[in-house]
């Protein structure tokens, strides 16, 4: 018993059609949104954690701050890949 592919011919690839160049304005107006949905969270821990600070919850410190960033940037980065804000 042999298993044989089928293959199609590249005319045939739904993407072999597309026009070169850059994709249009409505899928990167789609994309874009997507990508601010996805980064939401993560701008709704910075802004929790800014109320805290200025409510005294948590201490004023620039060092503390950036550690805090670094840590959310970090964790943007791991969890949402491509679609993270690049700085």
């Amino acid at each position: 018993m042999s298993l044989q592919t089928h293959r199609a011919p590249p005319g045939a690839w739904p993407w072999a059609n597309c026009p070169p160049g850059p994709p249009p304005a409505e899928v990167c107006a789609g994309l874009q949104l997507f990508s601010h949905s996805l980064q939401w969270p993560f701008d709704a821990m910075r802004s929790q954690h800014a109320s805290a600070v200025r409510a005294g919850l948590i201490a004023n410190s620039i060092l503390a701050s950036r550690d805090f960033e670094q840590a959310v940037d970090a964790l943007e980065h791991l969890t949402l890949g491509p679609f993270a804000r690049s700085v």
